[in-house]
């Protein structure tokens, strides 16, 4: 891993991974009262085919030194990720804001599904395969997600970049 500091300017030290890598193993959720301003929000960005960027909120998971998100195949998400799968995901937490980039691959292995989908339906989100074990699906989700069944995606990161929020400050670059 490389770690770049960004807050030399301010004569800040570099913030170290392994705090921040602690902070979303213990479950960064979007629960009320959890973190940012009430709780904490993830945000996905893909790249739209003409280079455009295009943002929405995700149910994102940390698992396993990754993001793990769902959406429907006929979303602009799952659209964009089939042209260009590069993206981020950004988290605001009580002690840094994060932004994790990479490539997102669609999972469908059942054995994985059913254990992605056990972890969302732990945190309150009542997810479970599909019939055929390679999606999810539950009575609702975010209107933004389409219909169901909704394709797992894990993100891989490439870089994660924190800005620390609390003394002594800083800011972050790690390419993995």
């Amino acid at each position: 891993m490389k770690t770049r500091n960004l807050a030399t300017l301010y004569d800040l030290p570099a913030m170290d991974w392994e705090p921040v890598r602690r902070v979303m193993d213990s479950g960064v959720t979007q629960a009320p009262d959890t973190g940012g301003p009430n709780r904490h929000s993830s945000w996905l960005t893909t790249v739209d085919p003409d280079g455009a960027p295009h943002t929405a909120g995700v149910g994102a998971l940390w698992v396993d030194d990754a993001y793990w998100f769902q959406t429907g195949p006929g979303t602009r998400k799952a659209r964009n990720l089939a042209h260009d799968p590069r993206c981020s995901i950004a988290v605001a937490t009580q002690d840094f804001d994060l932004v994790v980039e990479g490539t997102a691959t669609p999972v469908t292995d059942p054995e994985t599904v059913a254990a992605m989908a056990a972890r969302w339906a732990e945190g309150g989100w009542p997810a479970r395969p599909d019939e055929t074990g390679r999606a999810i699906t539950a009575e609702f989700s975010a209107p933004s997600a389409g219909p169901p069944p909704w394709t797992v995606y894990r993100l891989t990161p490439v870089t994660a970049t924190a800005v620390s929020t609390v003394d002594p400050g800083g800011a972050t670059r790690w390419t993995f």
